[in-house]
């Protein structure tokens, strides 16, 4: 019985690890990167357990257009504060994607931005 423990607690010990080592790979390495400009519709610090910022651009291409949305999570706080205040502005964001973050703990969205710089 006890040698069965100890093969049971191994293997969870072992998913664990594996699993604990997918999240580092899919928060460290990303897809793509890129810049997105728009005007900030929606930013806001949500979620039931894990609090994550998550906001909202419009991105305009040209007047008289239907903006598209651009939907973004924020997991640095001083990024956050800076995009706080820049509601209703233009801003243009620097993102990079992650894909196959396996929960929405770390964000709702695979876009994570790094930089803002709000337009006059």
């Amino acid at each position: 019985m006890g040698r069965v423990l100890v093969i049971v607690g191994g293997l969870l010990a072992a998913v664990a690890l594996l699993f604990a080592a997918y999240v580092w790979v899919a928060l460290s390495y990303s897809y793509s990167e890129g810049e997105r400009a728009g005007y900030l519709q929606k930013f806001s610090k949500r979620g039931w357990i894990c609090k994550t910022w998550e906001g909202e651009i419009l991105l305009t291409s040209m007047p008289g257009a239907i903006p598209e949305k651009f939907e973004f999570t924020v997991r640095d706080d001083a990024v956050a504060s800076q995009i706080a205040v820049a509601a209703g502005k233009r801003v243009v964001l620097h993102y990079a994607q992650h894909k196959g973050v396996p929960t929405s703990c770390f964000g709702d969205t695979q876009y994570f931005v790094e930089s803002v710089n709000v337009q006059p």
